[in-house]
């Protein structure tokens, strides 16, 4: 048995035919992952850009009305306003502000909290509106659809239970004197 499979090991070897259809059939799912892997992480770049303006603007908002005590819903609306590009923002954003004692400083978990839409709703984890003259952190978290969920970097983003990848942007700002 192993002497039949050497043999036929040794003639597939030497055997010139067909050569190029085995190096293109190596060759091209190679190419076309690469390709999508370009047009998801082209796609991700995008929405990263357009979820990290829209909360710049929010917390412009945010910081220049001190007194206006918004709600998490209103600065969820906000960002989804200007951000522009983000399919389903107002079911798959979520936001959590708090203020930050810069002598003390502890920020946020380190995991983001993210909408998931295979779980119950769930309320968000922190968000305390700040003083006059208080420093604040503001961290959005948007769940997504990979456009290419089961090749390349659509396969590699860590998944909820839907099968919805995550992007985090964070903001820092101080509250304006009313």
């Amino acid at each position: 048995m192993i002497r039949k499979a050497k043999h036929f090991l040794r003639r597939f070897r030497r055997e010139e035919d067909g050569q190029m259809v085995i190096e293109f059939a190596l060759a091209v799912p190679l190419i076309f992952t690469l390709f999508l892997t370009s047009v998801e992480m082209g796609i991700y770049a995008l929405r990263q850009n357009f979820l990290d303006r829209g909360l710049d603007l929010a917390v412009r908002n945010v910081r220049l009305n001190t007194g206006a005590n918004f709600t998490h819903n209103d600065i969820k609306q906000m960002v989804c306003d200007f951000s522009g590009f983000l399919p389903d923002c107002d079911v798959a954003l979520k936001l959590e502000m708090n203020p930050i004692n810069p002598r003390s400083f502890n920020g946020f978990p380190s995991t983001a909290d993210c909408v998931d839409t295979s779980q119950p709703v769930t309320p968000s984890r922190s968000f305390v509106n700040g003083g006059e003259h208080q420093l604040m952190l503001l961290r959005a978290c948007y769940s997504f659809d990979p456009v290419f969920p089961s090749t390349g970097l659509g396969f590699a983003f860590t998944k909820d239970g839907s099968g919805r990848a995550k992007m985090v942007s964070l903001s820092g700002f101080v509250q304006e004197p009313g």
